[in-house]
């Protein structure tokens, strides 16, 4: 299958939660090329951004997991153009 370059955004509604999905990048931590995390305290969330470079199985895989841990929202947006 064929790399792609994709954006991951990830809302971390309860902050015990932060752990695993801190745990979950990690585990996948070779398909992330960049990552910036804003803790936006007056709401009581953290927000994630990630680039990553994979297949669409690989990265399906990591934001299936994060999608699964309690009080945690994913979205994602996967180019087209493979490389």
């Amino acid at each position: 299958m064929e790399k792609r370059i994709g954006i991951v955004g990830i809302v971390v509604q309860d902050l015990s939660s932060a752990d695993r999905v801190n745990t979950v990048l990690h585990e996948h931590a070779d398909l992330i090329v960049g990552r910036m995390g804003i803790p936006y305290r007056e709401r009581g969330v953290s927000v994630i951004s990630l680039i990553v470079d994979g297949t669409n199985d690989e990265i399906s895989a990591m934001t299936g997991k994060l999608g699964r841990i309690s009080a945690v929202k994913v979205k994602s947006m996967i180019s087209k153009i493979d490389r």
